[in-house]
């Protein structure tokens, strides 16, 4: 279970890091500030990484 949420937490700060870094060096592809998505989705990122080396290779409870 803690694996599929740091799956899912890599997945959407790639996402968000792409979308932000793609808009502040570019044309803005949303409303909201590029800065914005850059930041969340280093926050999301760095979570999910942390997650995925934290956890061992055993489904342990």
């Amino acid at each position: 279970m803690i694996k599929i949420l740091a799956l899912v937490l890599v997945l959407i700060g790639i996402v968000g890091l792409i979308v932000g870094v793609m808009g502040i060096s570019g044309p803005n592809l949303v409303a909201v500030s590029p800065w914005a998505f850059a930041i969340l989705g280093f926050i999301f990122f760095v979570s999910g990484i942390g997650l995925l080396k934290q956890r061992r290779d055993t489904d342990e409870v």
